[in-house]
């Protein structure tokens, strides 16, 4: 980027960001509170913001009162989050794809090491004392233990699958993690590095009105503790399991609230959608707001932020009168907000966002005024890295701002609401064919037909999803050409999930040390390769047939029935099918006909087959194989290879 370009730019931020000059304190900074990861980390005088930029793989340092950026440093590819020591002087960034935490100075974003830690980091926070350094593993399903002078692990602790948010008590002495998709936390008591307890959020009951926020606890994305110490946030997803498909009768934003004394949650006070998240629009009707990322309090703990990153809001709460929400900033501007920091002195939220990588400002109007949302941004990266179609499909599966795109209605849920990070929630929701297991996107466009009855072909036969279950382009005729604006978002959509960058297949934790398969493993492939009879159905790089299903043809078809199977798997609880418009009613299906899903990956997508009737690779080949259609026979001993195979396929 030119300086003339770059001085454009800081006088353009400046009228916006100017006003934070204020919001650095000039006071000695207070004893450290709790602390929670994030993708930003504000300097405790407020002088200076660190912000993660994902898939752009570097790391902004912003000074705040000038409104600029003043460098922006190369990281591990795919960083996550990161934290400060108590210093300052150091900055831990959690690298995905490199399994490693670099270890940064914040004087100019020098990398002074790393630190080696499990599979796929993701939060990171920092003792107290800056001795000790805590990393969540996402599929390792540990936290690291390392030490911050040797940069060495010094302790891996198990606690659980999808460990992601991590918060860490005022004292140093409790770590919160939360689980990703099942939504549960787990208490670890630093001191000895176990596990003390897990905590297990409450499922919402399920209510006349199934439009009313109800279901099961999911896809927990942060933990915040209060400044007194005395409870945690926890936002998350409830998904409505056993009510059809629809936009606003399935997917709602919550808040739960934990007891961090006697480590439990205090049900009572979760934050709903219609209950404790009511705040009317200007004709009266309940806002909508979804997928929660974020929480901040104010230094006084009266207030509460919470940031949602598919609507692109950030409601307030106002903790003296009731712990309700009572105000809805629409919309922070940028797209995918995921993270941010309050200035010391309470009156402003710095809001990164993810997906066009630019910082937001939103002044809350601190002690008493409303919160709005300042118009400008700040470029946090010099050069996007993904092309603009493809940054385009990436805005349009993570959003849910249907003011700016038709992808659902009022705000209600994108395409990440269900498929969690790209992959799989680990849900199985009603449909109109029948019970269906989410799948993962992982290859989606490389494994031959969509859907688990391969009745799609076409990337835009999902054209039936989006208005059927998202409530989005409903003015278009799915029997027809779709207008050229939505074949264009169609379009990006696939250049998106084309890119392996974009959802990469998530490594096994299950390997041998040397990342090899583990003997038993090879065992395993032998089994599947003949006896087992596996590789006549999962076969060729993505282990599946249905990329073969082209008639003799060139391209898919959904008329080449003859990769779809009959594998006992159905029940009186799926429904034949009479097709659907796309394909002009041409692609029927029954209960008897399955496509082959990629095994790619596939030990991390549990519950596995079409109505995630199968808890475990396991059951697949045993409780739900009666009838031995699935795959050859086998003793026991073969089938524990066959598993110990599945789980290390990457």
């Amino acid at each position: 980027m030119s300086r003339k370009a770059i001085v454009w730019i800081t006088a353009l931020v400046l009228v916006t960001l100017g006003s934070l000059a204020g919001c650095t304190s000039s006071k000695t900074p207070s004893a450290a509170g709790p602390s929670s990861s994030d993708n930003v980390a504000l300097s405790p005088d407020g002088k200076y913001l660190y912000a993660v930029n994902g898939d752009a793989g570097t790391v902004s340092k912003v000074n705040v009162a000038r409104g600029e950026v003043v460098v922006e440093a190369q990281v591990g590819k795919m960083p996550q989050q990161a934290a400060l020591s108590p210093d300052g002087k150091k900055l831990y960034v959690t690298c995905r794809d490199t399994d490693k935490v670099d270890v940064l100075r914040t004087k100019d974003l020098s990398i002074e090491g790393t630190i080696d830690v499990g599979i796929e980091p993701y939060g990171v926070v920092v003792s107290p004392d800056g001795k000790k350094v805590y990393v969540s593993n996402d599929r390792s399903g540990t936290v690291s233990v390392a030490d911050a002078d040797s940069r060495k692990l010094s302790g891996t602790i198990e606690v659980g699958e999808r460990p992601r948010a991590l918060a860490l008590t005022a004292d140093g002495s409790k770590l919160y993690v939360g689980l990703y998709l099942s939504a549960n936390v787990a208490v670890v008591d630093t001191a000895s590095g176990t596990v003390k307890t897990t905590i297990r959020l409450a499922e919402s009951p399920n209510l006349k009105d199934r439009k009313k926020s109800q279901g099961l606890p999911n896809t927990l994305e942060q933990i915040r503790i209060s400044p007194d110490g005395k409870t945690a946030w926890a936002t998350h997803l409830l998904t409505n399991t056993d009510t059809a498909i629809a936009f606003d009768e399935t997917i709602f934003p919550a808040i739960s609230v934990i007891d961090t004394a006697a480590d439990r949650e205090l049900t009572d006070e979760r934050k709903q959608l219609f209950k404790e998240i009511n705040v009317p629009d200007n004709l009266g009707k309940t806002m909508i707001v979804s997928n929660p990322s974020d929480v901040r309090f104010s230094s006084d703990g009266s207030k509460a932020y919470v940031l949602m990153s598919g609507s692109e809001d950030v409601v307030v709460f106002d903790l003296t009168k009731g712990g309700n929400a009572t105000q809805i900033v629409r919309h922070v501007p940028g797209d995918w907000p995921i993270g941010m920091a309050l200035s010391p002195d309470d009156s402003t939220l710095l809001v990164n966002n993810g997906n066009t990588h630019d910082l937001a400002t939103v002044s809350t109007g601190w002690p008493s005024g409303d919160a709005r949302a300042e118009a400008k941004t700040l470029k946090l990266i010099a050069k996007d890295p993904l092309p603009a179609e493809e940054r385009l499909g990436k805005t349009l599966f993570l959003t849910a701002n249907s003011d700016e795109y038709p992808i659902t209605q009022q705000h209600w849920m994108s395409c990440v609401s269900c498929h969690a990070g790209g992959e799989t929630d680990g849900m199985t929701l009603l449909t109109a064919k029948g019970p269906r297991n989410v799948p993962s996107n992982v290859f989606a466009m490389e494994t031959g037909l969509f859907m688990w009855d391969g009745s799609r072909d076409d990337f835009t036969d999902y054209i039936h999803t989006v208005q059927s279950e998202m409530g989005g382009m409903m003015d278009a005729d799915p029997g027809k050409k779709l207008p050229d604006e939505y074949q264009k978002m169609y379009d990006a959509l696939a250049t998106f999930l084309k890119n392996p960058d974009s959802l990469p297949v998530p490594r096994s934790p299950f390997r041998a040390a040397d990342g090899g398969l583990t003997d038993e493993a090879k065992k395993g492939k032998e089994i599947f390769d003949t006896v087992g009879k596996c590789i006549s159905c999962h076969a060729g790089d993505y282990f599946t047939d249905s990329n073969q299903a082209t008639g003799g043809g060139t391209a898919l078809t959904t008329d080449d029935i003859s990769h779809l199977y009959d594998v006992g798997t159905g029940t009186d609880k799926d429904l034949k099918s009479d097709g659907d418009a796309r394909a002009g009613f041409k692609n029927p299906r029954t209960p008897e006909q399955w496509d082959v899903p990629t095994l790619r990956g596939v030990w991390a997508t549990a519950p596995y087959l079409h109505d995630g009737s199968a808890a475990t690779l396991k059951d697949v080949l045993t409780t739900r194989n009666p009838e031995g259609k699935h795959g050859g026979k086998l003793t026991d001993e073969e089938i524990d290879a066959v598993v110990a195979y599945l789980r290390q396929i990457e």
